[in-house]
């Protein structure tokens, strides 16, 4: 027989929340083990005793067998006396000076909870807020730690005695699950009809006996759905806006009120079989789809797809998602019911805001902002502390590339390689912000807030960086900030009262934020292509090669400034670009050109902004990717004006994606060699033979695919040149215009066919939404090299 041991195990990880305690204690009993566990501020603390071979095999098991949801990180092992202790229980959670416990992100609904949803036998039978230590909610209502009823919005509901049981029984999967509860005891739902005439409707159709008194709430909102209504929806972090996604005047009807004329929706499926028949789906984007994370997937459409076209209007893509609520589940099953028969049961399920805005969260603020476009609302009194919007990935160059990085996914952590010299705040972007908190080997990136644009966003950036900094127990000692003077995100770095204050360029960030990922210190050649960012040089940087690693970085290459005329207003109008190329290509005598574009351009319109670029007025020089790719879709008719970031170079993606690569070779270019300073990449050979192809009248797709094979080129080719120079043959790849699958996987695989090895953003978007993440980086490079000074 061994010899007799008692050991305290720390268990550091996503270990609150997750059912890991009865895990624990089932676990131990199992094994005749005698003890306790319990949460604390840092996790969960174990004290185990029995036999050294039990106890080997515990801590084996411990990993191995972990709950679905559990994330464990590091487990410590203490050695301590013997107390001859015979059982083993579960005790209080304690609160301690010091916390480091992690909180789950909000996770779909499990498969046992929707075999109770749907089994009439149970009590909990068709009840929308279902949910146990495997599922539900987490960090939308979860307001201090430890993770316990008292310390989130549930505690409001006393629990019934069946359901108290359940939570008090450590062989129960329902075993402090927080937001346990029953519909007698439990959150409830409410339908609030705004439009007087629906209202009366439905008054009507119950008196004449059309609706049944045994119809649900739920039943009622899916008769409304089908009818035609537009109605808010409340979910785990927020409002949705839906409809009837096959009916054309309802989506349309959606757009005018919510001021989202062209960006697409998001659907809501009720299985994967009708995504099936709207989108092709892998193996790979199939289990993503049906992950407890829940994200919405990007996915190809299948042709003669019956949704809408106003849902995604120029995208050959629908970004699709399946239930993850119980009311979600229980909505579609009853809209399916309701449609005709045949008809597919799609929602569009878009975020509840006006454009521009922050989701809408709480019930007062969803009357007030939603009342314009929604006809009512489904809602519940289960309170949301903390809004999160949907995430939104796809399966892209062999792996997955986040979109939009929040609800599944955060508040998990992202491991850092390195020891933060102090605790960090990085503020993030303007544009699709996310801020990011540090210390010790972690990152903590926040949630999606959106553009900084108003009050309301800069509010949702306030709140979320105060509630982060409590629930991490997280004092930030530095702030890292981008360098653009004006940006909201910015500002609030520099009033932050914090020192020491550390600027980080933009593309520098982009990069970093890949290096951070994947545990690389560098140097790399970064790639970091994008609309804007601002450059050290006053420049409006968004093509950039760099030689980079965390602490700071060379620029190699870049291509050509143009003047952006006009600044925001060039964004705006893609036109302004190809008229700024086609002058740098041709001179004046680009408008005699025998194309489109050229006959189509106002002439008093251009003489003026030729003057304003000739003096320098609102004419900053530009390096900006996304700005070429303006010019190429407005050259080839696509887009004159956008009415959303990135619009034109998507349908210039789209289109160029509409055919399969030929054996054209890429569109001439030259890379010129100044005596000082970066490499520059000369475009204007590229569009003199981009347009003769165009004069010839070759087909507008082939035309953008070979654009698009020209960039792979010119990437390519000065990646070559670099690694020739220094020796380097690992490439990172960020920035918005990465969002492009063409681009970027045509680029990947030129890449690596060359020797190189290619690193993407994998965890965090490639986006402005992971520029919070290389902040953090760089700056706790250069504060370990005893610096905080600006880039």
């Amino acid at each position: 027989m061994t010899a007799r041991q008692r050991q305290r195990l720390t268990v550091k990880g996503l270990v609150q929340g997750v059912g890991f305690r009865p895990f624990v204690y089932g676990l131990a009993q199992r094994l005749h083990l005698a003890g306790f566990v319990f949460n604390d501020s840092r996790g969960v603390t174990i004290e185990i005793e029995g036999p050294e071979e039990a106890l080997t095999q515990f801590r084996a098991r411990l990993q191995m067998e972990a709950p679905p949801l559990a994330r464990i990180e590091r487990v410590t092992v203490e050695t301590l006396p013997l107390r001859q202790e015979t059982a083993f229980v579960i005790t209080e959670s304690r609160e301690e000076n010091e916390r480091a416990a992690l909180i789950s992100p909000d996770m779909a609904t499990c498969t046992a909870c929707l075999r109770e949803l749907f089994d009439p036998a149970d009590r909990r039978y068709r009840y929308p807020f279902i949910n146990c230590t495997n599922c539900g909610p987490r960090f939308t209502i979860i307001q201090d730690i430890p993770y316990d009823r008292e310390q989130t919005t549930m505690r409001v509901f006393s629990m019934c005695p069946a359901c108290r049981a359940e939570y008090e029984d450590p062989a129960n999967r329902r075993f402090h699950a927080q937001p346990n509860a029953c519909p007698q005891c439990g959150p409830q739902i409410a339908l609030e009809l705004w439009d007087e005439e629906l209202h009366a409707l439905e008054l009507a159709a119950r008196s004449n006996g059309e609706i049944g008194e045994e119809a649900t709430l739920i039943e009622q909102v899916a008769r409304l759905l089908a009818r035609g209504a537009i109605l808010a929806i409340k979910g785990l972090g927020g409002y949705h806006l839906a409809c009837d996604a096959l009916n054309a005047e309802a989506v349309q009807r959606l757009r005018r009120r919510k001021h989202r004329e062209a960006k697409p929706f998001a659907l809501m499926v009720p299985d994967l079989e009708t995504a099936q028949r709207l989108c092709y789906i892998s193996e790979a984007e199939a289990a993503l789809l049906q992950s407890p994370r829940r994200p919405i997937v990007l996915l190809e459409q299948r042709p003669n797809s019956p949704v809408a076209p106003a849902v995604a209007p120029g995208y050959r893509t629908l970004g699709l998602m399946l239930p993850y609520t119980p009311l979600h589940h229980l909505l579609l099953q009853a809209f399916a019911q309701a449609i005709a028969p045949g008809r597919l049961p799609v929602l569009v399920m878009t975020s509840g805001n006006i454009s521009d805005e922050p989701i809408a969260y709480r019930d007062d603020e969803a009357r007030r902002r939603l009342a314009a476009i929604a006809d009512g609302m489904l809602t519940h009194n289960r309170l949301i502390h903390m809004r999160c919007d949907d995430s939104v990935t796809r399966l892209v160059a062999g792996g997955e590339q986040l979109f939009r990085r929040s609800r599944g996914y955060v508040p998990e952590p992202i491991p850092l390689a390195f020891e933060l010299p102090r605790p960090v705040l990085a503020c993030g972007g303007h544009l699709k912000n996310t801020f990011c908190l540090g210390k010790g080997r972690q990152a903590f990136l926040g949630h999606h807030i959106g553009d900084l644009e108003n009050l309301e966003t800069l509010a949702s950036f306030r709140e979320g960086i105060q509630h982060f900094q409590r629930l991490f127990d997280i004092v930030p000692e530095a702030v890292a900030y981008d360098l653009h003077p004006d940006y909201l995100a910015t500002r609030y770095a520099l009033d932050s009262g914090l020192e020491p204050r550390i600027g980080v360029q933009h593309h520098h960030a982009h990069i970093a934020s890949v290096l951070a990922e994947h545990g690389l210190n560098g140097p790399v050649i970064g790639i970091a292509a994008d609309g804007t960012g601002y450059g050290p040089d006053g420049a409006i940087w968004g093509c950039e090669v760099l030689l980079a690693d965390l602490y700071g970085f060379e620029r190699l290459a870049h291509l050509a400034y143009v003047p952006l005329p006009g600044g925001e207003q060039a964004v705006r109008q893609p036109w302004r670009m190809a008229a700024v190329y086609l002058a740098r290509t041709y001179g004046e005598r680009f408008l005699t050109l025998d194309i489109p574009f050229a006959r189509r351009l106002d002439r008093s319109t251009w003489r003026i902004l030729a003057q304003m670029i000739a003096r320098g007025l609102n004419s900053l020089p530009t390096s900006s990717l996304g700005r070429l790719f303006d010019a190429v879709a407005a050259i080839l008719g696509l887009r004159d004006e956008v009415l959303y970031e990135g619009q034109a170079a998507i349908e210039l993606e789209m289109l160029a994606s509409s055919v399969p690569p030929d054996e054209q070779p890429s569109y001439p270019y030259v890379i010129l060699r100044p005596p000082q300073g970066p490499l520059q990449i000369d475009v204007a050979p590229l569009l003199a033979a981009l347009v003769e192809d165009l004069q010839r009248g070759y087909e507008l797709a082939r035309i953008a695919r070979r654009f698009h094979r020209s960039l792979v080129a010119i990437f390519s080719d000065l990646c070559q040149q670099i690694r020739e120079r220094t020796g380097l043959a690992q490439v990172a790849l960020s920035g918005g215009a990465f969002q492009n699958r063409l681009l970027l996987e045509d680029l990947v695989s030129e890449l690596q066919a060359s020797g190189f090895a290619v690193y993407l953003n994998r965890r965090v978007p490639p986006n402005d939404g992971g520029l919070s993440l290389g902040q953090l980086a760089v700056a706790a490079a250069r504060l370990a090299a005893g610096e905080g000074r600006r880039a």
